[in-house]
């Protein structure tokens, strides 16, 4: 068990790099007690001299190592934690480290795979990418006597555990601040750094990020204008993932794509179109969508890679999605507001038309402006505001959403500064509010449901029987009464002489409700 003052002294470590960096001079002296006013201006004492302006706690988050720097990723998920002027400034983080030898990726592909490399792969060349958790390398397998080039991911040596050692420091926080803030508990801290600590979790195992591929391929397989690389399961494991070389253009390569003479604007409407297909069709989308995990093939179709970070939406998120975007089109903003409260995300306790009214406030400005000045990504934004006044509960598939199609539309606008949003939106929406909740989706729904009863209906039969079983034992544990030794019957009555009445009672009330059953039953 680490102690307090292990945690306290490395806690100072992380305090003296954001002060070195100059995070605490962005820092605004009246929002802060006395006590932390002095320790701000000892802060600014030991601030390094030119220390540039910008992202000041970007710089500081990358410096203090891996774990500092995706726990910065992550609450650039979390404006609801931060606020949104933070998680702007985390947004520019970029996972980028140096990498760690040739002679470690070798060992540690050997290790994992359990074969020599020159067995596993053909070449293997240096690092051509390193972030926090991994790193990746071009390589070559042979198939069928012809070399092909494939991508290797492979894990940091002993990152898990210096990830272990500062998320502990993270949870010593979170712990301490819900104990003595109320606005901690509010922003259940403590949970926050849970549901870090299980993301990175799920990246460090190469192999759930080889599912996502995997998963997600099967999902689009008959898309047009999207495909992922297919896995390499065989040289695949914990610490290691192989899988097909994208030798595609860049999205953040603007002058290749110039020399292409790539259709920009259509090249838009791919992203935007490809990311609302999967959130509401699929429920499940890729989470870090920035131009450098995007490529075009000489196909022409979007190749993502880097799965590290995937959201996942179930049909209640979709269709408040679907029918919210709706809405907005429609000027429909009591139909939103009833999304929110029939999804359960706004207490029952308020007011659907004041809600309606707040809705109204959003959705208004947007009939003033041309198609291409509506940002449906700072719509969203701007929803979830307003929804923390009227206690809607953090819901971090839907923040995690909102600030994906965030990224999206600033990669598909940089392509189309006039890009149309909800013209290249509306027919994959439509689409999905067709198929979903309009007839077509009443009568699958209805299908559904019907298979449901017939399996219901096809164990009655069992249930029945099973009833008739237990009122039989019923009846004769009444008729003729338990039969109990006497040793049995003072080590009942000694130890739980009331709960026995009561268990009685309960025999009573099962007997009654399976009676229930049988009644109705026989009059199926």
């Amino acid at each position: 068990m680490i102690s307090s003052f292990t945690h306290i002294a490395r806690l100072i470590r992380a305090a003296f790099v954001f002060a070195r960096e100059g995070v605490f001079g962005s820092v605004d002296p009246g929002l802060v007690p006395p006590p932390g006013q002095v320790a701000l201006k000892l802060a600014r004492l030991v601030e390094r001299r030119g220390v540039k302006q910008g992202p000041r706690i970007s710089r500081a988050l990358t410096r203090m190592g891996p774990a500092y720097l995706k726990l910065g990723q992550f609450l650039a998920t979390r404006p609801d934690v931060v606020g949104v002027g933070m998680a702007r400034d985390l947004e520019s983080l970029q996972d980028r480290l140096p990498p760690f030898s040739q002679a470690e990726a070798e060992a540690a592909i050997t290790t994992s795979l359990e074969r020599p490399l020159t067995d596993v792969f053909a070449s293997f060349g240096p690092p051509v990418a390193a972030a926090s958790i991994a790193q990746v390398h071009r390589g070559e397998i042979l198939r069928d006597g012809i070399r092909k080039p494939v991508a290797i991911k492979v894990l940091r040596p002993n990152v898990a555990a210096r990830f272990r050692r500062d998320l502990s420091d993270f949870f010593f926080v979170a712990h301490e601040a819900e104990t003595y803030s109320a606005e901690a508990r509010r922003l259940r801290l403590v949970e926050v750094i849970n549901t870090m600590s299980r993301s990175v979790a799920m990246e460090m195992d190469l192999r759930l990020e080889a599912a996502a591929l995997s998963e997600m391929a099967e999902n689009t397989r008959d898309d047009p204008d999207f495909r992922v690389p297919t896995v390499d399961w065989d040289r695949t494991t914990h610490n290691v993932l192989t899988m097909e070389w994208i030798d595609g253009i860049a999205l953040n390569d603007h002058k290749r794509l110039a020399e292409a003479h790539v259709d920009l604007p259509d090249l838009g409407r791919k992203v935007i179109q490809s990311f609302l297909r999967h959130a509401l069709r699929d429920g499940y989308f890729h989470a870090d969508m920035h131009p450098g995990n995007l490529f075009l093939d000489d196909s022409g179709r979007l190749v993502a890679v880097d799965f590290g970070i995937m959201g996942r939406l179930g049909m209640k998120e979709r269709r408040f999605l679907a029918e919210i975007l709706l809405g907005f089109i429609t000027r429909n903003y009591r139909r939103v507001a009833e999304v929110h409260f029939e999804a359960g995300y706004v207490p029952a306790h308020h007011s659907v038309e004041n809600f309606a009214q707040a809705i109204r406030a959003i959705g208004e400005p947007i009939h003033n402006r041309t198609a291409e000045e509506i940002s449906m990504a700072r719509l969203l934004t701007l929803l979830l505001e307003v929804t923390g006044l009227f206690d809607m509960t953090t819901r971090p598939e839907l923040i995690l959403l909102q600030k994906t199609m965030v990224v999206v539309e600033g990669v598909a606008r940089g392509f189309d500064p006039k890009l149309d949003i909800w013209k290249i939106a509306d027919p994959v929406v439509r689409e999905w509010i067709e198929r979903n909740l309009g007839p077509i989706g009443r009568v699958q729904g209805a299908l559904a449901g019907g298979g449901e009863l017939a399996r219901v209906l096809m164990n009655l039969p069992d249930i029945a029987a099973r009833s008739a079983k237990v009122l039989e034992q019923l009846e004769t544990m009444t008729r003729e009464g338990l039969r109990l030794s006497p040793e049995s019957i003072a080590a009942m009555g000694r130890s739980e002489g009331r709960k026995n009445r009561w268990r009685t009672v309960a025999l009573w009330i099962i007997a009654a409700t399976f009676i229930g059953i049988l009644i109705a039953v026989r009059n199926l």
